[in-house]
């Protein structure tokens, strides 16, 4: 047999769905596992919105859409921009796409050249390096300071800019560390980017989800970046509907054309029916999304009340997003083994700080997007078995 792809085969399995699939497997036989690997909210989808997707597939919404994206619902995501983020767009800078991975992976792909690089500000999701490699760029990490919680400065940034720099990319708010950028931290990406003339991919998938009156500020609303910023966004954290596979990007007029161009000699579209349904999140009542946060929130103020009373645990604010990103203190062991030992013998699934970058490692991530008295559970097993670290 001739070599298989030596870029895929460079690009490691993600540990996310690694951690989650072993908490999965020692379910199956038996064991009490709680599963706080992945980004998954435990709530079922609104009911109004299952609702649209059943009467468009009865009614024959079964087809071939554009393969950008139907009209309504371009116009529904031109609507809520301009509603919520201040950004004016017009619909042909919209790729609809199955799922806001794939957006970014249409940005990337409609970026760069081979050896471009991408700066990513770690700790930085799991896929966003292999998402580089697999469209022929170089990830430059850029590792924020743990003493600083993780803050962007614009001289951190300018030291990782080489000539080859062609694009940066910005998780807000952010998964793992629960961050929202803070406007001076927005104008220090901002000015690096108009400085170097990179492109910014700002992934803003959980920009429904904050706390604490903490303010979302879009990256490409901001003055001059409009020209050169990707925004990806989709349904699935705020809605609660990962498995139905929606997302989308705006983009300049320029990139959203070539990103056209590759979903359609690739994934084709997303399910006509689901983008039905998308319309109807996206336009209809809101309410479903605040009650989803406040029952995070209730989740988030318990989990750090109670990383105060454990020993050898610690958390920065939690602004964003569902997730715990707790560093253990007194221990030697690296996250990865912090994590096999919160599996093996507390049955807790969590992801591994170095998952996200070196950045994060002496961190574990856990999910809050789970019920109360999983996290219960959670919090009794961890005061047992952090002391023994």
């Amino acid at each position: 047999m001739k070599p298989l792809s030596a870029r895929v085969e460079a690009v490691p399995a993600s540990v996310t769905a690694t951690m989650m699939q072993k908490g999965r497997e020692m379910a199956a036989a038996g064991l009490d596992v709680i599963n706080l690997a992945g980004g998954e909210p435990d709530f079922d989808t609104p009911q109004h919105i299952q609702e649209a997707s059943c009467q468009a597939i009865h009614a024959g919404d079964t087809h071939y859409p554009p393969s950008h994206g139907k009209p309504e619902l371009l116009e529904a995501i031109v609507a809520k921009h301009a509603r919520d983020n201040g950004l004016h767009l017009s619909p042909d800078q919209l790729l609809v796409t199955p799922g806001a991975k794939w957006a970014i992976y249409a940005a990337l792909a409609a970026i760069l050249n081979p050896g471009d690089e991408v700066l990513l500000l770690e700790p930085a999701w799991v896929s966003y390096a292999p998402m580089v490699q697999l469209n022929g760029g170089v990830p430059v990490h850029v590792s924020l300071p743990r003493e600083e919680n993780f803050r962007v400065s614009q001289a951190l940034l300018r030291e990782h800019v080489t000539p080859r720099a062609k694009a940066m990319l910005v998780n807000n708010p952010t998964n793992p560390t629960g961050r929202v950028l803070d406007q001076e931290e927005i104008d220090a990406i901002a000015a690096v980017a108009q400085e170097f003339d990179l492109f910014v991919i700002s992934d803003e998938i959980y920009e429904k989800i904050r706390y604490d009156g903490a303010i979302h500020r879009c990256l490409a609303a901001q003055p001059g970046m409009g020209e050169r910023t990707v925004t990806v966004n989709g349904l699935s954290k705020s809605y609660a509907m990962t498995g139905w596979r929606l997302g989308w990007l705006a983009a300049p007029l320029p990139v959203a054309r070539l990103a056209r161009r590759y979903q359609t000699q690739s994934v084709t579209c997303a399910p006509s029916f689901v983008q039905t349904a998308a319309v109807t999140a996206l336009n209809g009542p809101q309410e479903c999304v605040a009650e989803m946060v406040a029952a995070y929130d209730v989740r988030r103020r318990f989990l750090l009340d109670a990383v105060q009373e454990i020993p050898g645990l610690e958390s920065g604010p939690i602004q964003g997003a569902f997730y715990l990103f707790a560093r253990f203190t007194e221990t030697d062991k690296s996250s990865l083994e912090i994590a096999n030992i919160l599996l093996e013998q507390a049955l807790i699934a969590t992801t591994p700080g170095i998952a996200f970058g070196q950045a994060g490692e002496g961190y574990v991530r856990f999910s809050f997007a789970t019920d109360m008295a999983s996290l219960e559970k959670t919090v009794e097993r961890l005061a047992r078995i952090v002391p023994r670290l």
